[in-house]
């Protein structure tokens, strides 16, 4: 008797365990007002003052500062999608886009002040052209959800990093500069193949 009480509370436990879970689930991928969305939006305005103070050598700190700021929302809003279970169709758009904003606004900056390779600056707006492209086309017209691959995360992370390894008030050899920008190049392509790939499985679907 008492063996079949117990049977029957472990198995009650297990049912509630699973309806709560199942509760906390709950998402709404339309849903648009979300912290991780709000976080991502503050990275793309967090932009402006970092442009502003990029010319100015003696903003070290405020410039630390925004840089820290900046990589920390890129890492926040995807945990707090996740953890909040708020992971939404134009949050996976939003996130990715954002680190584009920010890292176009700072390449375009370098560029024009001849310490950053024009190169490196149309081979990403061409890449990201030719996967926004072809995952809108598919949004539209399938249940398509263009999700970020691995590598190109890391591709992001290491432009991230090669950027402010190329900012005048941060002092880098210029070897370890070289080699971040060879690193990211190829994690670029490395990513952008692996998106083409994932295309054309699913245009061959239409």
């Amino acid at each position: 008797m008492i063996i079949d009480l117990s049977i029957v509370f472990v198995i009650q436990k297990l049912n509630y365990r699973i309806m709560e879970n199942n509760k906390s689930k709950i998402t709404d991928p339309e849903r648009v007002l979300t912290l991780a969305n709000f976080i991502s939006l503050l990275r793309v305005i967090l932009v402006i003052p970092l442009i502003y103070h990029l010319p100015n050598p003696d903003s070290s700190l405020i410039l630390f500062i925004l840089i820290i700021v900046i990589i920390a929302s890129d890492a926040l809003d995807g945990y707090f999608a996740r953890k909040a279970h708020e992971v939404t169709h134009i949050g996976m758009w939003l996130d990715p886009l954002a680190d584009s904003v920010v890292i176009v606004s700072v390449t375009f900056y370098l560029v024009l002040s001849g310490i950053f390779p024009m190169w490196f600056l149309l081979l990403f707006m061409i890449r990201y052209l030719t996967i926004a492209l072809p995952g809108l086309y598919l949004i539209n017209h399938t249940n398509f959800v263009n999700s970020a691959n691995k590598p190109g995360k890391w591709a992001t992370a290491l432009v991230a990093v090669t950027l402010v390894l190329h900012v005048p008030q941060i002092p880098a050899p210029d070897y370890i500069k070289s080699i971040s920008i060879g690193l990211a190049f190829v994690l670029l392509l490395i990513s952008w193949i692996l998106y083409m790939k994932r295309f054309i499985v699913e245009f061959k679907k239409l």
